[in-house]
């Protein structure tokens, strides 16, 4: 039986490096992919957590679902606010997309 503490880790490392890819890439879709990792280390914790705690039910895997339907949507919504942005600026950079300033 693997350990709860190797599990943990693993979310950490993963939410980790999704981090570093959302404050170090410039490309719009690299950021959402980085977004996702971070939701899927998330889930990894959920999961771990739901089967190691003692008289715990079906809470984390309950929570998980969510956090994948949560994550579906900000996928379609994040992959058409791209393309709307790639459509007006022909580029997917958000360091070259200025929409906001004045």
């Amino acid at each position: 039986m693997i350990p709860l503490s190797y599990y943990l880790v693993l979310g950490a490392v993963l939410f980790g490096i999704g981090m570093f890819g959302v404050l170090t890439r410039r490309n719009a879709i690299a950021i959402l992919m980085a977004i996702e990792l971070m939701l899927n280390a998330v889930n990894v914790n959920f999961i771990a957590l739901s089967r190691y705690l003692p008289n715990s039910t079906l809470d984390g895997q309950v929570f998980a679902i969510f956090v994948i339907t949560v994550a579906a949507a900000e996928a379609a919504v994040g992959l058409a606010i791209v393309l709307g942005l790639y459509r007006n600026f022909h580029t997917v950079n958000v360091d070259e997309i200025n929409l906001m300033k004045w």
